[in-house]
């Protein structure tokens, strides 16, 4: 058998088909898939390569498969780093849908460039595919040419058992507070009697599966008791009141925010608790938040 191209580029119309279908398979099933390892690791270095180099004596085929692997390493982090200058983020959809965009359109790039070449000067590939004669071998020759082949497929199979059968991720759920403005700052640490402070209640679920979660806000008297052993003054609970609780059902990847008001009628030194509770399980707070409160 015998592969050539050089009139027409094959490389790169198969490059910009594989980029096209594996973009929208991985999109439409909303994961990864071991078809997509191309896409970050090759085939955008591959193009660019194509784009810079499109005569056939230039770079030989060694040098160009090594500077596409290169390329694409350093191309794909400089777009992720686009991403975090725009509204979308680096998120997945995103993320897959910059990469084949780059790809196609410098693809084509690449394609007008060769194409405007005369026919012997365009990078051209010529591979020869022959089935060996069994006979002309000697019993050492097969012997490790069927080591050699057995190798190669346990070596493809674990690979494959690998890449297939992931170990499950680490799953954990984000429980945060934020300020009434939506940041990390200006919380209502000082308040009047009855003067309502407000913060955003926060869960982000990365739990793998729908978790029901609960949450409890304790209002909570203290006070500031000094440590003669530690030497640090330490926070004794001298009251505690359950001011609300709510249930929140979120899928895995969903977050969940609302805002929280509450008033304090007495002054002196509080506690305002969040406690957070999975899956009907109140032996123990999942997550705990706290905000202390001077009112006067």
């Amino acid at each position: 058998m015998r592969l050539h191209f050089r009139e027409r580029p094959w490389d790169l119309i198969v490059a910009v088909g594989y980029v096209t279908f594996v973009a929208a398979t991985v999109l439409a099933v909303g994961g990864g898939n071991p078809l997509a390892i191309l896409l970050v690791l090759f085939v955008p270095g591959y193009v660019l390569v194509a784009v810079l180099f499109p005569e056939n004596r230039e770079v030989d085929w060694i040098e160009r498969i090594a500077l596409s692997f290169g390329v694409s390493i350093a191309v794909v982090p400089l777009l992720g780093l686009f991403l975090i200058l725009t509204p979308w983020g680096i998120r997945f959809i995103p993320l897959v849908g910059t990469i084949a965009v780059f790809t196609v359109g410098l693809g084509y790039a690449a394609y007008w460039r060769r194409m405007r070449l005369p026919p012997d000067k365009r990078l051209s590939l010529t591979v020869e595919i022959a089935v060996p004669n069994w006979t002309e071998y000697g019993g050492l020759d097969k012997g490790l040419t069927i080591a050699l082949s057995a190798s190669i497929i346990v070596a493809g199979g674990t690979l494959a058992y690998v890449v297939l059968t992931p170990p499950p991720g680490e799953t954990f759920t984000q429980f945060y507070i934020l300020g009434p403005g939506g940041n990390a700052s200006v919380y209502p640490t000082a308040l009047n009697i009855s003067q309502p402070g407000s913060v955003i209640l926060g869960i982000a679920s990365h739990e793998a599966t729908t978790v029901t979660y609960n949450v409890r806000v304790d209002l909570i008297g203290v006070r500031l008791v000094y440590n003669t052993t530690s030497g640090f003054n330490e926070t004794v609970e001298l009251n505690r009141t359950t001011w609300s609780t709510f249930n929140v059902t979120l899928a895995d990847g969903q977050n969940w925010t609302q805002p929280y008001t509450f008033r304090i009628t007495d002054p002196g030194l509080w506690k305002v608790q969040f406690l957070l509770f999975k899956d009907g399980d109140f032996s123990s707070a999942y997550h705990e938040l706290h905000l202390f409160v001077r009112v006067q």
